[in-house]
């Protein structure tokens, strides 16, 4: 008998996807375009994400440089962006906005260091919370006799080597944000 992982799989897909994004949300001290994706600006009456208003592009490795489109909404995404409080400075000039990624502290940077242990330690919480939902299936499909012990014990097995794989992606993306947070 083979047992359907797919919403295992799903889930798990989520969960590494949910770290990624949070992830991203760090900021590192150098430029990243992702950090600004949680701004909303205040433009033609709602509040919309920046990269629908303007363009977001690297300048060097510690600023961005955002074009709008309409030149109206310039001081909309400058306040914006003050009040996120992202840490960020922010100067207009003609060509559109300038921000600026100020050096890390060594403070700032053992903050940012728990934050992504934090987040990696919720990720795996969401794993362990995706596995239960199947073991509880599996132990339910053998009481009904649907699947025979030595089948549950076999299908177990293959579920705790996908939560070790998802383990080990969780574990890599986390170092790759904690080598990031440390250059």
């Amino acid at each position: 008998m083979t047992y359907d992982f797919s919403g295992f799989k799903k889930g798990t897909e989520a969960t590494l996807e949910w770290l990624r994004k949070e992830y991203s949300g760090i900021r590192t001290g150098r430029a990243a375009p992702s950090i600004l994706d949680g701004v909303l600006v205040s433009a033609y009456g709602s509040k919309v994400p920046i990269n629908q208003v303007a363009s977001i592009t690297l300048e060097g490795a510690q600023s961005l440089r955002i074009t709008p489109w309409d030149k109206t909404v310039s001081s909309a995404i400058d306040s914006a962006i003050r009040e996120s409080d992202l840490g960020l400075s922010v100067s207009i000039d003609d060509g559109g906005l300038r921000v600026k990624f100020p050096e890390l502290s060594s403070e700032r940077r053992i903050q940012l260091q728990k934050l992504a242990k934090e987040k990696m330690e919720e990720a795996r919480v969401r794993l362990r919370s995706e596995r239960e939902k199947v073991v509880t299936d599996i132990d339910k499909k053998e009481k009904a006799g649907e699947i025979s012990e030595d089948d549950k014990f076999r299908i177990k097995a293959e579920l705790q080597k996908l939560v070790d794989a998802t383990n080990t992606q969780i574990e890599e993306i986390g170092e790759k944000k904690e080598k990031e947070i440390n250059q």
